[in-house]
């Protein structure tokens, strides 16, 4: 299967499987199949799908690196929130 990428995209999917120690078409294989759904005839794991609940909550724009500052976002985000509302 070929897949065309953005460059950017490609970059940034390059620098991520270096950081887990993986190749790129291995990290591309666990990011598709996180979300798509399971095949239930031979599926044994029961965990429902992971969320990621911090998808969407930076806004980016004014040419800011959100990938550099996503702890500062998260932070941010979550500063006023108790274990209960997450």
């Amino acid at each position: 299967m070929t897949v065309n990428l953005p460059d950017d995209l490609g970059g940034r999917l390059a620098a991520e499987a270096t950081r887990r120690g993986t190749s790129v078409d291995a990290l591309v294989a666990e990011l598709v199949a996180a979300q798509l759904p399971g095949d239930t005839a031979g599926e044994t794991d029961e965990r429902p799908p992971r969320r990621l609940s911090f998808i969407g909550i930076g806004a980016s724009g004014g040419g800011d690196n959100v990938a550099e500052r996503h702890q500062e976002i998260i932070r941010e985000h979550f500063a006023d929130k108790t274990a209960g509302d997450v």
